[in-house]
């Protein structure tokens, strides 16, 4: 659970893990439909698209010029999305870690009935590690705090002391 939550906050930074996005020649409104568009990622032989059924997403960055084919088989097609152009075709990773990192990877059952209690074990196992952390620092600004009082109060009732009774 912990190590694929590591990969999945680095999932930007490797490559490996996620392909970055590559940038269309141009950006905004696309000029091909989505038909079309699926015809050319239906051209990267290793992404294996046939159908529709075959996709598990299609992303459209528009800023960048570009629509992502995401497979079920996890593999991902980057084309152009005025050109038509095949810009990447890469295998995306961090679904699958996404699938570990949550349960659902091994069944819906998994997910809820031990990776649920697992999560929220660790995050008390966290919040206590946190309260331990602390406490020495809280208990010492205590004393502290408590240490000056009895100073400002001792030395309140020296000097009254040294006082004479008026007679």
């Amino acid at each position: 659970m912990i190590g694929a939550g590591v990969f999945l906050m680095l999932k930007k930074e490797f490559d490996w893990i996620q392909p970055p996005t590559i940038e269309g020649g141009e950006v905004g409104v696309p000029t091909l439909t989505v038909a079309e568009l699926f015809e050319a990622a239906k051209l990267a032989p290793e992404a294996n698209f046939k159908t529709w059924d075959d996709l598990d997403r299609l992303d459209f960055k528009i800023g960048k010029g570009v629509a992502k084919f995401v497979g079920v088989n996890n593999w991902e097609v980057q084309v152009d999305t005025h050109t038509g152009a095949v810009l990447q075709v890469s295998f995306r990773r961090s679904d699958i870690i996404e699938s570990l990192h949550d349960g659902s990877f091994f069944s819906d059952g998994v997910k809820l009935y031990l990776f649920l209690p697992a999560g929220i074990g660790l995050f008390i196992l966290w919040c206590t590690g946190l309260y331990l952390f602390f406490l020495p620092h809280l208990k010492n600004h205590q004393k502290k705090r408590s240490k000056k009082k009895l100073k400002k109060l001792a030395d309140g009732q020296s000097a009254e002391g040294t006082r004479q009774p008026a007679e």
